[in-house]
């Protein structure tokens, strides 16, 4: 076999390998993508994870207060390993009756110097307790931005259902603080981008 072949063959087969490296690493960036909602999918379906669902929408007429017991509610907080800010709650728990509609202040500190976007995402235990939590208003419904400095109160209002197993005595929520600012700019960047910006 001569110099030039020997050549093309392994030109040929540095361009397989660099094809084979570029599929790997978009098979990986998909399963990436994809891994978020395939999880929430799961955690719908089988119930584990301890996530508690969507804006509930309370109606005092429909409820029904159950004042034979009562329900511990703890409220626990903590930030990302990357995430500067504090981060509490005005109480580490109440007593509350199920059915009954409830309201907890909770608050947060940038304590850097520049713009930050943080989101909280809740978590109920015991995980067969989730289903019966209902938050009417969370600041985990959307993200919070704050300013160098800034320190703001969060409302919480929510209910634990009538219908909470008599077993279940105490339920703790909650929070993980995240720091989305990139990804907040990088979907205020593309938004320009469609828009024309």
């Amino acid at each position: 076999m001569n110099q030039s072949s020997e050549q093309a063959t392994a030109q040929s087969a540095v361009r397989r390998t660099a094809l084979r490296l570029c599929l790997i690493a978009l098979g990986m960036f998909g399963f990436g993508f994809a891994l978020v909602p395939l999880y929430d999918l799961f955690c719908d379906i089988t119930g584990l994870g301890g996530a508690t669902g969507g804006q509930y929408t309370y109606d005092p007429a429909e409820s029904r207060v159950d004042k034979s017991r009562l329900v511990k509610v703890n409220f626990l907080t903590n930030t990302n390993g990357r995430m500067p800010w504090k981060f509490w709650s005005e109480k580490g728990g109440i007593r509350v009756h199920p059915g009954a509609l409830n309201a907890v202040k909770f608050y947060v500190t940038n304590t850097t110097s520049r713009r930050m976007v943080g989101q909280a995402v809740p978590s109920v235990v015991p995980l067969a307790a989730a289903e019966y939590f209902h938050k009417t208003e969370c600041f985990c419904f959307s993200s919070q931005v704050l300013e160098p400095g800034e320190t703001l109160e969060m409302p919480l209002r929510f209910i634990v259902d009538s219908q909470l197993p008599a077993n279940v005595q105490s339920i703790s929520l909650s929070y993980a603080l995240f720091d989305v600012s990139d990804f907040a700019t990088s979907q205020t960047r593309s938004g320009d981008a469609a828009g024309g910006g």
